[in-house]
């Protein structure tokens, strides 16, 4: 008796949200660049304070972190909500990143820590958003 087994034709897999790994991954290798862009900065001299109040340097991996979560949620909020889901994150993310370089314009710091400020927002947002965003289905079939 001769048996041969089935076979089922392979199942595409459809990138319709990012997971945790994803945002994890993204997350921390955001938040080393960060946080070695600061270190660098500082090394060099440049004063990474506020008003007065020195910014530590692991506040920069936890914000970064905190970043790349708020991103993977509204990630997967989009995957089930949106109609164009990967576009829709990438519009209102780059958006967001844009936002949060005004606070870094207008605080009571130097312009070197601007500098530095601006700098670590673009390269967490240049790791964390292009990640989550390959993830999301380009649009709804």
């Amino acid at each position: 008796m001769t048996t041969t087994a089935a076979t089922t034709p392979a199942v595409a897999e459809t990138r319709t949200a990012p997971g945790w790994r994803t945002a994890v991954l993204a997350g921390v290798a955001a938040a080393v660049a960060t946080t070695a862009v600061a270190a660098v900065a500082l090394g060099a001299g440049v004063p990474l304070t506020v008003e007065g109040e020195q910014i530590p340097l692991l506040g920069f991996a936890q914000m970064t972190l905190l970043g790349a979560a708020i991103g993977f949620a509204f990630a997967r909020v989009l995957a089930r909500w949106a109609s164009s889901p990967r576009r829709t994150f990438t519009v209102v993310t780059v958006t967001l990143t844009a936002l949060s370089l005004v606070p870094d314009l207008t605080i009571a710091a130097t312009p070197a820590t601007k500098a530095v400020l601006i700098t670590t927002h673009l390269v967490a947002a240049a790791i964390i958003i292009p990640a989550l965003a390959r993830r999301l289905a380009p649009r709804d079939r």
